[in-house]
């Protein structure tokens, strides 16, 4: 490390051991999501935060995002799985790993869940879904979108101005690699998993959303479509939920993993100030007793 050789692909990887030195008590692969995503979205909140309680933390840059190589071509779903897969084997990871996936990087854990059981010890899904004909059609639309809009000069000055420089830096490059790779033409045609082979994936699942995204609507069908899945809806956010609010998410993944027998060290108190379990019809539909709202910007004490 930090690069790995992934039948082709030069990917970059960044690695953090328990801060206390000692074995890890699991392992937590962080996965990224689409474009404007790299690596740097987990390593400046939330993997510290998982080293700094005990676990062996793995991150990669995606193919093409990052540091990472970037083909012209090969962007389909299974390549990013095909990527996720060869990353543990290269990694020797030994042991089921918990996958904690971003957006479209949770769109790979499940993909990987699906193809690897085994491998996967539990996943926490951070404003993402699984790959379906709906997940198609609307990355399709938005990917065309994209591809325009992210090289137009007038939009990355409206984005500079409304959203600062570092927003417009990273719109830009996603547009760079739009324009150099098949991905826009790629994503939309991945092989997408039918209902009955998302129903094998039997590992544990928290889903955490924003309340104010639209991808919290898909709560209540994810949660009966897989066998052990439950949502969790943070107050106040959008889909940068992680950006944004990296303690509530940290601690929520502490919670998570607590939950799914890791031994973690220095941990604090179970539930952040605010939470409150609740039916709650906060951001979409029918919600079961089983789901939380949590309160933005609270900390344990």
């Amino acid at each position: 490390m930090p690069f790995l050789d992934l039948e082709g692909l030069r990917c970059h990887v960044q690695r953090l051991a328990p801060s206390d030195g000692r074995p890890p008590a699991a392992t937590a692969v962080l996965v990224h999501g689409l474009l404007t995503d790299s690596m740097a979205s987990h390593y400046f909140t939330i993997a510290p935060t998982l080293a700094a309680a005990g676990l062996d933390v793995l991150m990669y840059d995606q193919r093409g995002h990052g540091r990472s190589g970037r083909p012209p071509t090969g962007y389909r779903l299974e390549s990013f799985v095909d990527d996720l897969a060869l990353l543990l084997d290269r990694s020797a990871v030994t042991r089921p790993v918990h996958l904690l996936g971003n957006s479209f990087g949770g769109t790979v854990a499940f993909g990987l869940a699906v193809r690897r059981p085994a491998a996967v010890a539990s996943i926490l899904a951070i404003e993402s879904e699984p790959a379906s004909r709906a997940w198609s059609v609307k990355l399709d639309g938005i990917l065309r979108r994209a591809g325009t809009e992210l090289l137009d000069e007038a939009t990355l000055a409206w984005v500079a101005d409304r959203r600062g420089p570092h927003t417009a830096r990273l719109a830009r490059s996603a547009g760079r690699l739009l324009a150099a790779t098949s991905l826009a033409r790629d994503i939309p045609a991945s092989r997408l998993p039918g209902e009955a082979e998302l129903r094998t994936i039997r590992c544990p699942v928290l889903a955490v959303y924003g309340t104010e995204s639209d991808l919290a609507e898909q709560a209540a069908w994810l949660d009966d479509l897989l066998p052990d899945c439950r949502s969790t809806f943070v107050s106040g956010h959008d889909h940068s939920v992680l950006v944004e609010n990296p303690v509530v998410v940290g601690e929520l993944a502490l919670d998570w993993l607590r939950e799914q027998g890791v031994e973690l060290r220095g941990e604090r108190a179970a539930v952040p100030a605010g939470a409150r379990d609740e039916p709650a019809a906060v951001a979409a539909g029918a919600r079961g007793d089983d789901r939380t709202v949590l309160a933005p910007g609270r900390t344990r004490p």
